[in-house]
Parts: structure tokens; C-alpha cells; sequence
């Protein structure tokens, strides 16, 4: 802890990508809480000359709070890496995997961890050969940004119209019906299950990011069993896509009892009403002990 007590920190946020101010708010959350823990952090407002503005601050360690392209997809790791830069969560190889959720899917269905059915897009929808309900989202967004849930086949086009507005690969994957739930990993450690109850059908960017639109349950309660084997398809999940530091995988428990992967977060939200904070806080962690955490993780090499 003194080597990187000692150094100076550079909390990386905002960013290009559309989830940009969602990444600033978690930017500044993580900051104040490094201030107030007594380290020598500044905040980087991350563009396209992000190596420049790294070199001006002298950081010697990166937190990354950057959600989307260009932070949760290995850009900046790899500019990190090429800089000689330690950083906080998964590598390039990882992030990337991530972040395009059609090679997630590939990943698990090779190592055998529960996934809905899926299908990608690229030009014709007359192509897909699923049936409603089906769930429509960009290949490579987070938050859910542009997406959509429809149970009428003449609603597939609108829907895809829609997540192309954000990706120009559209994946559709079978809706399973059941709870929604979320299992936090830290550095390796699985945090309390947290099970999300939308107002809505789904989780969608409102009722992530609007007071009283969502109430969630920490921790989930979930028969023995049942909770063990979540946990345990969350880490498998985590282990396969090869990750590091906190990761937020988020599940849906069908109603045939298998919890089925649906994404896997490797920058997860830290703002003060995100899930993974959440989860920590149902561990008993406060939010300065589940950053100081996160931090210590960036001396580890990457691969």
C-alpha cells in the first residue's frame, strides 16, 4: 500500500463515448474519495490527445473511471501499457473481450456457462431467425443504451433501427423470463448477489439513472442452492474472459432455476447510486475502503 500511497494518481473519466457523463460522475465520486483518503490524485478529463494530457499531469498510476468505447474496450489500457503506466481493472485482451458482446457470448458458450440464445446483425433483419419476446442491443454500448425489448415481430425493425443508431452490429438475444440479478467480483472476491426489480420490463438507461424508477434487494434473497450456483457461473464468467480488479456481471435466474450470463462490466459504474457500490456495501465495505481496494489492484501485471 505505501508504494502506491506514495505515487501519484490520476483518475481517468468523461471520455468520448456516449456514456460520458455517467463515466464523470463516477470520475469525481472516486477522486473526492482518493482526496479524502490522503493520496495525490488529480482528475483527467479523457479526449483524443488523453497520452498528452497523461504525460502533463505526471501520473504514475491510473484509475480508470471510463465507461464505453475508448475505456471499457482496451484502448486506453493499451495506451496505458505502451506508457508504462499501472492501472486499475482488466487488461487490454479482457476489456475488449468484454466490451463486444458477441465474442462474450462466443467465450461462454465455449466454456459451457449459461447464455441466452443469440444472433448478430449486420445489414438485413430478415436474417434473424428468433422468435419474440427478444432483446435488441447495440454489439458494443453499455448502460443499455439503445436498447429494446419487443414481443411482436413487427416491432424487430424499429428495434434494430434503434440500437443502430449507437453500434453498426446489432445483437438480438432470446428474453428470459425471471429475476434479474447482478454479482459483483472484487479482485477475485464475490460480493453480496444484488436481484434488480425495474418499475418496467427491463433495466433500461431510465430506471438505471432515475431515483425510484428501480428497487433492488441486498442481498438477494435466493435459496442456498440457487445462490451458490449464481455465484459460481458469475466467477466462471469472470475467470473466462481472463479479468482483473472489480467486475460487475449481470444475470438473469430463468425460470427454469439456470442463471443465465447477460454482460459482462469490466469498468463497472461508481457513481452514488450504481450496483457495484452497492453490492460492497452489503459486504460492509464503505465506498473510500471499496476504492482503496480497487486502487491497490493496479500494481499487478496485466496480460
Amino acid at each position: 500500500m505505501e508504494g502506491i500511497k506514495n505515487r501519484k494518481i490520476g483518475v481517468l473519466m468523461g471520455g468520448m463515448s456516449r456514456e460520458r457523463e455517467i463515466s464523470l460522475r463516477s470520475g469525481r465520486a472516486v477522486l473526492s474519495a482518493l482526496l479524502e483518503l490522503g493520496y495525490d490524485a488529480v482528475g483527467v478529463d479523457v479526449g483524443s490527445n488523453v497520452a498528452e494530457e497523461i504525460k502533463k499531469t505526471g501520473m504514475e498510476v491510473a484509475f480508470i473511471a471510463l465507461h464505453g468505447r475508448y475505456g471499457e474496450d482496451g484502448c486506453i489500457q493499451g495506451i496505458l501499457e505502451m506508457m508504462g503506466i499501472p492501472y486499475t481493472g482488466s487488461g487490454v485482451t479482457a476489456s475488449a473481450i468484454a466490451m463486444d458482446k458477441r465474442v462474450t457470448k462466443m467465450v461462454l458458450n465455449a466454456c459451457g456457462i449459461p447464455t441466452p440464445r443469440y444472433m448478430v446483425i449486420d445489414e438485413r433483419v430478415e436474417d434473424i431467425d428468433m422468435s419474440p419476446p427478444l432483446v435488441v442491443k447495440p454489439v458494443d454500448q453499455g448502460s443499455t443504451i439503445g436498447v429494446s425489448l419487443i414481443r411482436r415481430t413487427e416491432d424487430l425493425e424499429r428495434a434494430v433501427k434503434e440500437a443502430r443508431r449507437y453500434s453498426g452490429r446489432v445483437l438480438v438475444e432470446s428474453y428470459i423470463e425471471g429475476r434479474e440479478l447482478t454479482v459483483s467480483i472484487l479482485n477475485g472476491r464475490i460480493l453480496p448477489v444484488v436481484e434488480i426489480k425495474p418499475s418496467g420490463e427491463i433495466y433500461d438507461y431510465t430506471a438505471k439513472y432515475t431515483k425510484g424508477m428501480t428497487e433492488f434487494d441486498v442481498p438477494a434473497v435466493l435459496e442456498g442452492g440457487i445462490e451458490d450456483r449464481v455465484k459460481e457461473i458469475a466467477l466462471s464468467a469472470y475467470r473466462a474472459i481472463g479479468c482483473r480488479g472489480g467486475v460487475r456481471v449481470d444475470m438473469v435466474l430463468g425460470k427454469d432455476g439456470i442463471p443465465y450470463v447477460l454482460e459482462v462490466n469490466t469498468v463497472p459504474g461508481m457513481t452514488e447510486r450504481s450496483l457495484f457500490p452497492m453490492a460492497a456495501s452489503g459486504a460492509g465495505m464503505g465506498y473510500r475502503e471499496l476504492v482503496e481496494e480497487i486502487l491497490l489492484d493496479a500494481g499487478v501485471n496485466k496480460s
